[in-house]
């Protein structure tokens, strides 16, 4: 890892894997974004392959949020994409195409997930749940933009 000018930081560069601590610090600012706005949400991290690499909550944040923060990760890394982004492109698919996307499972087409990127490259994703739609997105980008 490389060590960012902020100590107790680091960034990703290329080649690197996402890393414990990366996914932590992603974590920790959306985190922070949230509290600072009063909302109570899930984050989870994956990595490249979709596995869960972090996950934290807020207290009070409901239980279901936790497995939704997953899917919308999980959701991001599979098609290296905001799942917001996803959602809209479904929303100008044909109705069969989208009903079979939306029976996969963990497939959550809705803002409030990003893709992690060095440099054009996959490294994970994030995923926020818990407040609505754009309130998680903005936590997302948050944790997004903490590391990359």
């Amino acid at each position: 890892m490389n060590l960012h000018p902020n100590p107790g930081t680091e960034v990703l560069r290329l080649g690197d894997p996402l890393s414990l601590p990366v996914a932590h610090q992603s974590i920790a600012a959306a985190l922070r974004h949230a509290e600072a706005r009063g909302l109570r949400v899930s984050v989870a991290v994956v990595d490249a392959g979709g596995h869960l690499l972090a996950f934290s909550r807020l207290p009070q944040a409901p239980l279901h949020t936790i497995d939704i923060a997953q899917d919308k990760a999980m959701t991001a890394v599979s098609f290296s994409m905001p799942t917001g982004a996803l959602g809209e492109l479904m929303s100008c698919a044909p109705e069969h195409v989208r009903t079979c996307l939306l029976l996969r499972p963990r497939m959550v087409p809705m803002g409030g997930a990003f893709p992690l990127l060095v440099d054009g490259r996959l490294v994970g994703a994030i995923g926020v749940s818990g407040a609505s739609e754009e309130q998680d997105t903005e936590c997302a980008a948050a944790g997004c933009h903490a590391i990359t």
